[in-house]
């Protein structure tokens, strides 16, 4: 008896296991994405997404030399502290160019989706001149800071800032150089359509952050 119960608890297994064998393969479920773009602009894009967290990332560094800053201001009686004022004239002119910069910027965001890459050439020429000027009157600048890095504090806490959004200028800089270069080749479609718009939105970051240094380097230094 013991054994013709092993029997059937072993048949019962079996038909158990064999059950799932007998239905009918059932077909996946499939989704059509063939009418879709290939790339996709602005929020959209993942690429889009971590430009902004980079952004974010960079605009805490600047929020930390800022804070600095102002921290030094509360220390001290007289602003600047044993030097006279930055000089304004380079730091007003590129103020200026990062303000007009914004209309080819801007324009290479509307033209991108549409693939005219004629435009989108000649936007990202336009750009590159923009950034290139800027560039070369950054460099201007730093001759009438009148202080030195090593003078004190706040000679250092000024190039300090300075210094950190020249390196972000020079890297878009070199960043529109190539997309530039990009765009007199058959390359200049999909990602790279996108490239160019995310582009502009790291342009405004960097003409953003250039006013704000221009009203700490040159405005507190006088009105604060």
């Amino acid at each position: 008896m013991v054994v013709a119960a092993w029997t059937v608890s072993d048949t019962s297994a079996a038909e158990r296991i064999m059950e799932p064998l007998d239905q009918s393969i059932r077909v996946p479920a499939t989704l059509d994405v063939s009418d879709l773009p290939s790339v996709a602009f602005g929020h959209r894009n993942t690429t889009w997404l971590a430009n902004v967290f980079y952004m974010t990332i960079e605009g805490m560094m600047f929020a930390l030399m800022f804070a600095s800053y102002f921290y030094l201001r509360t220390r001290s009686s007289d602003w600047p502290p044993g030097h006279y004022p930055p000089d304004l004239r380079y730091g007003m002119i590129n103020a200026v160019i990062f303000l007009v910069s914004v209309i080819p910027a801007r324009w290479i965001q509307k033209v991108a989706p549409s693939g005219n890459r004629i435009a989108i050439r000649n936007g990202l020429a336009i750009l590159t001149v923009f950034a290139l000027a800027a560039t070369i009157v950054r460099i201007l600048e730093f001759t009438t800071l009148n202080c030195r890095w090593s003078d004190d504090a706040y000679s250092s806490t000024l190039w300090v800032i300075i210094g950190l959004h020249s390196g972000h200028l020079a890297t878009e800089l070199i960043e529109t150089v190539v997309l530039l270069f990009v765009s007199f080749t058959p390359k200049m479609e999909g990602t790279r359509l996108a490239d160019a718009a995310i582009n502009s939105d790291y342009w405004y970051f960097v003409g953003i952050t250039a006013l704000i240094s221009d009203f700490l380097i040159y405005g507190t230094t006088r009105f604060l």
